[in-house]
């Protein structure tokens, strides 16, 4: 009998020892405006941090925000030490691309599309030198009329397949938030509203488009 608790209290030790050792997933979030509100109290980043709770998985994974206003892909690749590689991540999300063309309209200073494709396949090669895992996002919506007569249609779609490319290229998950938001929009938006929906303004997400986003990104993130 003794013998038989000493052996029970051995496994239990040693399933507490392995269950301590299993790294958690420490996800950093790398983009622009969208991704920096994504830490707020309804942000993306918190409600999947809700749905993961939901499932039980709090412990598993730790969920960091690194997302400033306006950035565009080479602002990413100039402050990724600082603001990603030194948090040791397991895993990044890059969602980026939206000001890399919605610039060019409202301030001329986006990024032309050989840049573009430069500058994140140079993000990608860093973090994959060091084993992070990749997960690439299409650049979602600005605005959200169904029938691609949004003024910028042409060059966010253009952005959205370079991603794809290079997902495919490089073996990386992708969450194809532009596909996404169209197929959510073609379902929810009859009135045909650049707004409204989604987003508040055709590009930031509202409370719906956060929780929508966090969904989208739990079928990738969370297996």
């Amino acid at each position: 009998m003794r013998l038989l608790l000493y052996v029970f209290s051995f496994i239990a030790i040693a399933l507490v020892s392995f269950t301590g050792m299993q790294q958690k997933q420490r996800i950093v979030f790398f983009g622009d405006s969208i991704t920096q509100a994504g830490v707020g109290p309804n942000g993306y980043i918190t409600q999947l941090g809700n749905l993961i709770n939901k499932k039980g998985l709090k412990d598993q994974y730790e969920l960091v925000g690194a997302g400033i206003s306006g950035n565009k892909v080479t602002d990413l690749y100039l402050r990724m030490e600082d603001d990603v590689l030194a948090k040791n991540p397991t895993t990044v999300v890059i969602w980026i691309g939206v000001n890399d063309v919605w610039h060019k309209k409202t301030g001329g200073t986006g990024t032309d599309a050989n840049k573009f494709e430069q500058f994140y396949n140079a993000i990608l090669k860093k973090l994959q030198a060091k084993n992070i895992k990749v997960i690439m996002c299409t650049p979602a919506a600005i605005g959200e009329k169904t029938d691609f007569s949004n003024e910028l249609d042409g060059d966010l779609n253009k952005y959205a397949n370079m991603i794809r490319d290079i997902a495919a290229k490089h073996n990386c998950q992708l969450v194809d938030l532009r596909k996404a938001f169209l197929a959510y929009n073609l379902a929810n938006n009859a009135e045909n509203k650049d707004r409204g929906i989604l987003t508040t303004d055709g590009v930031h997400l509202n409370e719906k488009g956060n929780l929508f986003v966090a969904e989208e990104m739990m079928k990738v993130l969370v297996k």
